[in-house]
């Protein structure tokens, strides 16, 4: 091949992404280092645990964080980047709020949230099923035409008592079946994860990063259609999560 073709292609040819996906148990868990934390430590948090990386994926995160967390991104990484964030609210409406920080100030809503660095993103929520007694769960996705990307997050049910107990997990096992339906955009470069709460998922077609990073469980995701590198971030990280990051393949 001509060099200077070779070298246009190149230059064409989409950078791989670098995504963290962390559960940051940040707006209703007592037990958790970022409880009632303000929205601008809990956004400079995460963007200290998200050095280097062109995507994120956030669970139990507070809306009220998101412009803070555009800030700590651009202020530490020098680039543009968008935080879309959505609200979980429970069957009859009422948001599903985060606890007031130390000074008695709201935070938002706890949900979950995408982060996009240097391109225009669209974002889109997808339902999914949830049980009537507690929370709503959706997935959040964010297009990005320049790159051709198409990344999408989640959160889904938990075993706990008040969530999704019951036998054979229904509602965990049709979240599931949606998140991947959603999460895959025909012509794009498709990244997803979250914290799915079940262990051994997989995603066909796709590479799988995930490891142990809630006590002795493999309960986070990231799925890409390749993968250079795999890591969990520190035991130190604070949060009863620890980030995990996946790098694509050139």
């Amino acid at each position: 091949m001509i060099p200077a073709l070779a070298s246009l292609l190149l230059a064409l040819t989409p950078q791989p992404v670098s995504v963290m996906t962390w559960n940051i148990c940040g707006g209703t868990n007592g037990d958790c280092p970022l409880y009632r934390a303000g929205v601008y430590e809990q956004a400079w948090t995460i963007a200290h645990h998200a050095e280097g990386q062109d995507l994120i994926f956030l669970q139990e995160f507070c809306t009220g964080a998101a412009e803070p967390l555009e800030e700590a991104l651009r202020e530490r990484s020098g680039r543009t980047w968008t935080v879309k964030a959505w609200a979980m609210t429970y069957a009859d409406g009422r948001p599903h709020a985060c606890h007031p920080d130390y000074q008695g100030r709201a935070r938002g809503v706890q949900g979950i949230a995408v982060a996009v660095a240097d391109h225009e993103a669209s974002f889109r929520v997808h339902h999914l099923p949830s049980p009537p007694w507690y929370v709503k769960r959706a997935v959040l996705c964010a297009t990005v035409p320049a790159v051709k990307l198409h990344a999408c997050g989640t959160h889904l049910s938990s075993g706990m008592a008040g969530d999704d107990h019951q036998p054979g997990r229904p509602y965990r096992v049709k979240q599931l079946e949606r998140f991947r339906e959603v999460a895959v955009k025909p012509g794009h470069r498709n990244v997803f994860g979250g914290d799915l709460n079940l262990q051994g998922v997989q995603a066909a077609g796709f590479r799988r990063c995930h490891g142990v990073t809630f006590k002795d469980r493999k309960i986070d995701y990231l799925f890409a259609g390749s993968m250079r590198s795999c890591r969990v971030g520190p035991r130190q990280a604070p949060s009863d999560h620890r980030p995990l990051y996946l790098k694509e393949e050139r």
